[in-house]
């Protein structure tokens, strides 16, 4: 089981928590939300709790919590940036059965 970061991805987490002055790495999950039945979402880990699963790709802890793991398991997290206003998290994931039509929230 893995959640893996690009280096993208990695090189921007490690510059906004060096820039915010705290922080372990990079908390990814999962919330029920939209017609399609879950969201991510993406937070500062500011600690890791005993239950949580902590994975690290060029540096950067990405740290999942044990309800999100099966729906996130094998996703790679990218970093785009297809303009200067235009930039963001691209999840990957390998679970995704289904996407709503917004693109708001996903199946597994």
């Amino acid at each position: 089981m893995a959640v893996t970061l690009t280096s993208a991805a990695a090189s921007h987490v490690a510059g906004m928590i060096e820039k915010r002055g705290h922080g372990v790495g990079l908390r990814v999950g999962t919330r029920k939300s939209g017609c399609s039945g879950f969201a991510y979402e993406v937070d500062y880990a500011d600690e890791i709790g005993p239950e949580d699963q902590v994975f690290e790709s060029f540096g950067v802890k990405v740290v999942v919590d044990p309800a999100s793991l099966s729906r996130v398991d094998g996703m790679e997290v990218d970093f785009v940036r297809s303009s200067l206003l235009n930039q963001g998290f691209e999840f990957r994931n390998p679970n995704v059965k289904n996407t709503c039509g917004c693109g708001e929230s996903f199946g597994v």
